[in-house]
């Protein structure tokens, strides 16, 4: 029962024959019929962190919260997005919440301000750096042209990954992209261009699943292990290096380098404005695997 349920069988006793007054006391406090559905408030943050209406999911996050203290996804959510707006004593509160409830997500979450301070702080670098075996290249696709051929950003991001592959000749190499467009996918089109340019198929990892930067790490991240790896090396465009960057480190994978290629290189120098890391927030949440329904 309710703290409000209680409280109008409080005053329902003090006046037992008085059924105005407990008809008046649960019109006051209300029935358990009008207590809001955890599953709705959690939607309703979610869709108003995805539009950029951070206070709105945060006031959800705290009415859900009130109903169900226990919500340890809500209490990760509401750490996450506290930190954004820079509500550091929330944010501790609900991390030490969720530590009693749920130590690891409690650790995945601290794992996502890791993650988002690396990807602020990674700089587009289109110079390869040096790498062994045990360090994968993670090259991340984008969309085909109807007609299955690339793109000249797609193609951009391959002479880096080249280049990248050349400077590290053991490590392995993995092109990860499906959205396939006249039944070829982004990775099978990036295995060819590879292969093409004198790159063995062997080291060649190709994931044609992968519909976004989220499933491009938590795809990745897996064959990359399972190929020996134990650190990425992340290749992509200037503009999109941060967020894959902070979605592989979510992913469990520790990334020692970002090799980007040359276009639009200068512009995305300087650290992203706080509006400017939303981008990175809302992936870290869903590669956590943070349910955007319930």
């Amino acid at each position: 029962m309710t703290r409000r349920k209680v409280q109008a069988v409080q005053i329902a006793r003090r006046f037992p024959t008085l059924l105005a007054a407990t008809a008046a006391a649960l019109a006051l406090f209300g029935t358990g019929a009008a207590q809001a559905d955890p599953g709705q408030l959690y939607n309703s943050a979610q869709d108003n962190f995805t539009d950029g209406n951070e206070q709105a999911g945060l006031s959800d996050l705290r009415q859900l919260l009130n109903e169900s203290p226990d919500d340890a996804q809500a209490l990760s959510l509401q750490a996450i997005w506290s930190d954004y707006t820079g509500d550091l004593v929330t944010r501790e509160v609900a991390l030490n919440r969720l530590n009693g409830l749920n130590p690891g997500l409690a650790d995945g979450t601290r794992n996502v301000f890791h993650a988002i301070g690396a990807a602020v702080g990674t700089l587009p670098n289109p110079i390869p750096a040096i790498a062994g075996p045990q360090t994968g290249i993670a090259v991340m696709g984008y969309g085909l042209l109807p007609d299955g051929s690339m793109r000249p950003e797609l193609v951009n991001r391959l002479q880096a990954a080249w280049l990248q592959a050349i400077v590290s000749p053991l490590s392995p190499i993995l092109v990860t992209g499906g959205n396939p467009q006249n039944g070829i996918t982004e990775a099978a089109a990036m295995q060819g261009w590879l292969i093409g340019h004198g790159i063995p198929a062997s080291r060649i990892l190709a994931d044609h699943r992968a519909g976004s930067t989220v499933q491009n790490a938590l795809f990745g991240v897996g064959m990359l292990r399972d190929a020996g790896a134990t650190s990425a090396i992340v290749v992509t465009s200037p503009n999109h290096i941060r967020r894959a960057v902070g979605d592989f480190i979510v992913a469990g994978m520790p990334v020692v380098g970002a090799t980007t290629s040359l276009e639009q290189l200068v512009s995305q120098l300087p650290p992203p404005s706080r509006s400017g890391q939303r981008g990175i927030y809302l992936d870290a949440t869903r590669t956590l695997r943070l349910p955007t329904e319930r």
